[in-house]
């Protein structure tokens, strides 16, 4: 599980460093700056700006920047000026297992000393991606496959054209894609190879007396939802745009196969308040296989969190960001309250 979430030069994140827990909740107004957190957290996954994590087990800082103007004519297009990998939670030289200077990547041997080997990769290459080898440098593959694991959905598309209105060819889906199209072959995914109770819990819980039926037609997959108190099912065309982003949330949060962690950008968008119940105890679920980031403005949504997951045990922490002179930082947040950080030097 990640511990320590840093962000430095990046936006409003000038200099934040965030305690993680099993479920992490981060909320506050407007403007405070928990869209660039979760910028900055798919950019770090992509491994294209900086920031840095750290675990029980291992971190991983980069540091990227601009190239020197008078060396190429591509001014805009950032370089890695440092990345480093080290054992535990606290960025130490004596802990360092891979480091890259500028174009230069060393590693650990087994026996702790520095390899004389010193390779060169490309200053827009991250050594993640072109050293992570498993004899020289496990750790480095260990941490790409870490990094490679995260799940991100943020705004599932509802509009008239959205893809998970339309039928699709059916292929197994323990993973819902981020536009949502392959909806009904992943919760058919769920029905067969996953948690098909708390699927129909799921419904239940959000609409009373409603169940779910996925259609074949020669190998494509649609969706149908019977609803207590219609004639016939709705498919997924004439369903409302709080219905199916519920919908796609349950497909995203049921996942056959859960990532390392799992981040969720607004969740609450377009559903009625009393969905939000419903959202919690599926995020919460969700909890318990996979670390969960939940960035929303929502405090119902904050407080149902809160509640379920106490109720069933999940540690849960909430942070609150907040302006200060145009800087984010998190509300309450002294100098002694911040995790141990120490950024590598270029």
């Amino acid at each position: 599980m990640l511990t320590t979430l840093a962000v430095e030069n990046y936006r409003s994140l000038r200099d934040l460093v965030l305690p993680l827990s099993r479920l992490t909740l981060v909320t506050g107004a407007n403007g405070s700056g928990k869209s660039s957190l979760y910028r900055a957290l798919r950019l770090l996954a992509d491994a294209s700006r900086g920031g840095a994590f750290a675990g029980d087990e291992f971190g991983y800082a980069l540091d990227f920047g601009l190239p020197v103007p008078a060396e190429t004519a591509f001014g805009l297009d950032p370089e890695f000026k440092r990345e480093c990998v080290w054992s535990g939670p606290v960025l130490r030289p004596a802990r360092l297992l891979a480091d890259r200077a500028g174009p230069v990547v060393r590693t650990r041997e087994a026996g702790g000393s520095w390899s004389e080997d010193k390779h060169e990769i490309r200053l827009t290459d991250s050594m993640l991606s072109e050293f992570a080898d498993p004899r020289r440098a496990p750790e480095l593959l260990m941490v790409r496959e870490r990094i490679r694991s995260w799940r991100f959905y943020d705004h599932f598309r509802t509009d008239a054209a959205a893809p998970a209105r339309v039928p699709r060819i059916g292929t197994r889906t323990p993973v819902l894609g981020h536009e949502g199209g392959d909806l009904a072959a992943a919760l058919q995914t769920i029905r067969e190879s996953g948690d098909d109770e708390a699927l129909r819990g799921a419904i239940e819980h959000a609409f009373p007396g409603s169940t779910l039926e996925i259609g074949d037609v020669e190998g494509r997959f649609a969706l149908r939802f019977r609803q207590h108190g219609l004639l016939r099912p709705l498919d997924a065309a004439e369903l409302s745009d709080g219905t199916l982003r519920y919908l796609l949330w349950v497909a995203a949060l049921l996942t056959p196969r859960p990532p390392e962690l799992l981040v969720l950008n607004e969740p609450e968008t377009s559903l009625h308040p009393d969905l939000l119940p419903a959202l919690a105890a599926l995020i919460a679920k969700a909890a318990k296989t996979a670390q969960l980031i939940v960035v929303s403005h929502a405090r119902p949504l904050i407080h149902e969190l809160e509640s379920v997951s106490a109720g069933l045990g999940i540690e849960a922490t909430t942070l609150a960001l907040e302006k200060e002179f145009g800087q984010t930082v998190l509300s309450g947040q002294g100098p002694l309250d911040r995790p141990s950080w120490h950024w590598p030097k270029r």
